[in-house]
């Protein structure tokens, strides 16, 4: 089992940042792919970035250059940097653990985009 909490979530304005960070417990951290989807109002859940367990990332085309996906494994945190935001970003944001087809999912963190 792995308890995921995600935080750091907000309004921003246009063009402005934020970093969400998800703190992981239960099971060895460091063995799971991890990873950072979104849903906004609406619509389906998507994939925004992961990160395996060595490390290898992965983005959807439309945050490419502006999200940066990384991990703590030490601190068992996953954290995804967001830059130059735009109100099309606006969604639930979720932090996802995989290993061996099971997926454990955070319970999400609003981030809102608007002037």
């Amino acid at each position: 089992q792995v308890q995921l909490v995600e935080s750091g979530g907000g309004l921003v304005q246009p063009g402005g940042s934020l970093r969400l960070s998800c703190a992981a417990s239960g099971n060895i951290f460091s063995f799971y792919d991890m990873g950072w989807y979104r849903q906004a109002p609406g619509k389906q859940r998507d994939l925004v970035a992961t990160i395996t367990r060595d490390g290898t990332t992965n983005y959807v085309d439309s945050v490419k250059g502006r999200f940066t996906i990384s991990r703590d494994n030490a601190k068992n945190t996953v954290y995804l940097q967001m830059n130059n935001l735009k109100p099309e970003d606006t969604a639930v944001y979720f932090c996802i653990a995989e290993r061996i087809g099971v997926a454990y999912w955070g319970q999400g963190t609003q981030v809102t985009v608007s002037s």
